[in-house]
């Protein structure tokens, strides 16, 4: 296994490495445990090492939705844009519990609770809609990266942010015509995004953002998306 140290992370950071995350198979059935360390090298993944996560779009009232710009003492894609929130269910009996997807509904409660600093009586795991499900892998650079069936979660409320510096650079609520600016600049190389918050709005969001009064529509609870 590799000894490699990501030395720029903070402590905060380096004991998150040691989280036990779920590992999958391609179904999403779950295998067993490992370190989020283990998971994000780039040396496992090409073993097949795959694991659950979770991706949450926030929109406001407004209909815009909460972009964020990632700490640069991120493990993987420091300082670029990215969804709401991304983070993984751990694994323990409460985030384990797949009716209606309810561990994974809980284990982004407690990252949007913890990252963005959202208050417990502002959000509930009723306020989130788990809207279908994505599979894909992209590196970080040479040593770490992702590869992940990944829960794409919908949130629908006004809420307060606090956000975290050791997770969360800035945060800002964009429409979506200016995603689409943020996403045009990233393709000529003025910006960084996170190859997943490309994905979730290339996919999937603005096919969303006309219906989001009834985005229900589009709920694809039993598909996995090969991305």
């Amino acid at each position: 296994m590799s000894e490699v140290h990501p030395d720029w992370l903070s402590e905060h950071q380096l004991q998150r490495l040691k989280e036990m995350l779920v590992v999958v198979d391609e179904d999403d059935k779950v295998l067993g445990e490992d370190t989020k360390r283990n998971c994000h090298l780039n040396e496992n993944i090409k073993k097949g090492l795959l694991h659950r996560a979770f991706s949450v779009v926030l929109f406001n009232t407004e209909k815009k939705v909460l972009i964020q710009t990632r700490s640069d003492i991120k493990l993987t894609f420091p300082g670029h844009f990215s969804d709401s929130c991304s983070s993984h269910p751990l694994y323990n009996p409460a985030e384990l519990e797949e009716k209606d997807a309810l561990g994974v509904k809980r284990a982004a409660l407690r990252r949007l609770q913890a990252e963005l600093g959202i208050p417990q009586e502002q959000l509930s795991t009723e306020d989130i809609v788990f809207m279908t499900r994505y599979f894909y892998k992209a590196k970080s650079d040479q040593i770490w990266g992702e590869h992940e069936i990944c829960y794409l979660l919908l949130v629908k409320k006004n809420v307060t942010i606090h956000p975290d510096p050791d997770e969360v650079d800035s945060c800002c609520y964009l429409a979506q015509e200016e995603l689409e600016e943020l996403l045009e600049k990233a393709a000529r190389g003025e910006a960084r995004v996170t190859p997943w918050l490309r994905i979730i709005a290339e996919r999937f969001l603005y096919k969303w953002w006309p219906h989001l009064d009834e985005v229900t529509q589009f709920v694809e609870l039993h598909k996995i998306q090969r991305v």
